[in-house]
């Protein structure tokens, strides 16, 4: 035992405590390693005594977590007041004196239910980093004010006990500095009858996520933990978050085909870091990284780690059991709330809510069987997406060039363009202000050729060029997947875009993947470029792909007189690009009037 336990009133002669903060996992690994060291003959824990049946009941069926209710005599309803939980320090307490044969007490005061209460205590994550002594010292500096009598009641019960047998008191830390002052009084006060029953309940799996301190995810780690031979003496809740994070990620990946690029990584860790400092922690929570993800990437990735961090396998019904359903008002004083919009976008996950129906020809087989196959055509409001991309590409490449063509000069006797802030402030210890002067850029962008895939491995095999139908359409030629290979409806496929290109006017484009013009092109993005090349009817031609094109290609174009504008597509926003990727092929005009019962 160290020193520092007998200075900080831990150790009092046979008793020692162990003020912990409820419900948080490095308490409980901080509880459980002090009593596989010590062995105590005895174990008090602050809870009253007329709920140790349904604690240890509740205990029996850990990892499954369990509400501990109590029911008023007056009153039907019940409110939970404690859970049976591996990552809580006192459920900890009473389980390891179980394994190890201890006499377990009850010394607590009847319990205010849980949403009635509000405990402030340091972060325990920083366990894993200073001692367990280091940090109840530092809240032992300046504790919050008393806001009940539990921990005076608590004193009572304690001083009953017989004071020769060796005794390991585990109670919260607002209790243990009202029990300090009362122990030197020594005086037991008599118990009070307790004016409540207390059930044991199993918690509903659904109602895991919302009712529990530590997210689910983290319990279920934590019983792993404890199960382990791990040399951790407590554990670092930081990295099993991330470990959280990279698993819905993949999810995320599997399951909607999205990609976190390494520049919204760093976006969210400097989002979750906000987070964190405004409640007050050092660790983020389960709703900071939902936050956190639906803020920088999209809904999905916040629905994927909300659903994998609110999953707890350990969680199961038996047969003719009721869960208990709760919800987080009646657990947590305040809480916040986060809606989650998430689309299905994998065609299995598309078809279910329609599955239910079970009318005929509502299958991919009798969809395939309708297939006329003498006629192809668009879907007019992805036509008008599309378009609106291309306008607004157009615009960007025109206002990059006008960028690039500018310059910065010293203030001198003209304002010029205006004051360069950014060149000013930069070069602010030189005492001079610095003006910019941008070229006027004369004319617009003609044809648009995007390049999601280069495909090399031939993963998009479908090569179409269709023309537009009206004005305001435009040619287009593009390769993509078989869209008659993913059916949503009659006469209706889904396609994904490797790369395309648009022209207007429209009408003037004819067979692109078959025009020996272009014959010399070495990949599918070369071929679109040549096109664009030569279709434009505007000297510029913006080029959007992962890598800018060969030198070759630009040689050719200034030949023409054409110019090409290069646009990284890692400068574009992935979820738009994401959404602009996906295309909808039908075999006739016909199906356009059925195309939004399938489409949307």
């Amino acid at each position: 035992m160290s020193p520092e336990w007998e200075r900080l009133g831990l150790r009092r002669g046979r008793w020692t405590f162990l003020p912990v903060g409820p419900r948080r996992l490095e308490f409980a690994a901080v509880v459980r390693k002090a009593l596989l060291e010590m062995r105590p003959a005895r174990v008090a824990v602050e809870l009253p005594p007329a709920c140790g049946a349904a604690i240890c009941e509740a205990v029996a069926r850990l990892p499954a977590v369990m509400a501990v209710l109590s029911v008023p005599e007056e009153e039907d309803l019940s409110a939970p007041v404690a859970f049976c939980e591996p990552g809580d320090a006192i459920t900890e307490a009473c389980r390891t004196a179980m394994e190890t044969g201890a006499e377990l007490v009850f010394i607590g005061a009847d319990e205010t239910p849980l949403g009635a209460r509000r405990e402030y205590y340091p972060d325990p994550a920083v366990l894993a980093r200073i001692p367990y002594e280091r940090y109840v010292e530092q809240y032992l500096r300046a504790p919050p004010p008393p806001n009940d009598t539990s921990g005076w009641e608590a004193a009572g019960l304690l001083c009953r006990l017989d004071p020769h047998v060796e005794t390991v008191v585990v109670v919260r830390l607002p209790s243990f500095v009202q029990m300090l002052p009362r122990l030197d009084l020594a005086v037991p006060d008599e118990p009070r009858p307790s004016q409540f029953e207390y059930r044991a309940e199993l918690v509903a799996p659904a109602s895991l996520g919302e009712v529990l301190e530590d997210c689910p995810y983290l319990q279920e780690r934590y019983e792993q933990w404890r199960g382990s031979s791990s040399g951790e003496c407590v554990p670092d809740r930081r990295r099993w978050l991330a470990d959280l994070w990279e698993e819905a990620a993949e999810n995320y990946r599997a399951i909607y085909g999205g990609e976190i690029l390494p520049w919204q990584r760093k976006q969210a860790q400097r989002f979750l870091e906000r987070l964190v400092v405004s409640d007050f922690a050092l660790v983020p929570s389960l709703f900071d990284l939902v936050a956190a993800a639906r803020g920088v990437i999209d809904e999905n990735l916040a629905y994927e780690v909300w659903r994998r961090g609110s999953s707890y396998g350990p969680q199961q019904v038996r047969d003719g059991e009721t869960p208990v359903e709760l919800e987080s008002w009646q657990v947590f004083p305040e809480t916040r709330r986060l809606r989650l919009r998430h689309r299905y976008e994998l065609e299995k996950r598309r078809r279910a809510p329609r599955a239910w129906k079970r009318r005929p020809g509502r299958t991919p087989e009798a969809w395939a069987a309708q297939l006329d196959g003498d006629a192809i055509c668009s879907y007019p409001p992805e036509d008008i997406v599309i378009e609106d991309f291309g306008r607004f590409l157009r615009q960007r490449a025109v206002t990059m060039l006008g960028e690039e063509r500018s310059r910065v000069e010293p203030f001198t006797c003209s304002l010029l363009d205006g004051v360069d802030v950014r060149e000013t402030i930069r070069r602010w210890h030189e005492g001079r202000i610095y003006v910019r002067e941008t070229e006027k850029v004369t004319g617009e962008a003609g044809a648009v050729v995007v390049i999601f895939d280069e495909d090399r491995d031939n993963r998009y095999p479908w090569l179409t060029t269709w023309l537009g139908e009206h004005s305001n359409e435009s040619d287009m030629a593009f390769y993509s997947t078989p869209p008659f290979e993913n059916l949503v409806g009659p006469g209706i496929g889904r396609a994904e875009y490797g790369g395309f290109l648009i022209t207007m006017p429209p009408g003037r484009m004819t067979d692109v993947w078959t025009d020996p013009d272009y014959d010399f092109a070495e990949t599918k993005p070369e071929r679109l470029l040549l096109a664009a090349i030569d279709y434009s009817l505007e000297r510029r031609i913006v080029y959007v792909a992962a890598r800018p094109p060969r030198s070759i290609l630009r040689q050719a174009a200034a030949r023409l007189g054409r110019q090409i504008l290069y646009i990284p597509l890692g400068a574009l926003s992935p979820e738009k690009l994401r959404r602009i990727r996906t295309l909808h092929v039908l075999d006739s005009h016909a199906r356009r009037r059925i195309a939004p019962r399938y489409i949307w």
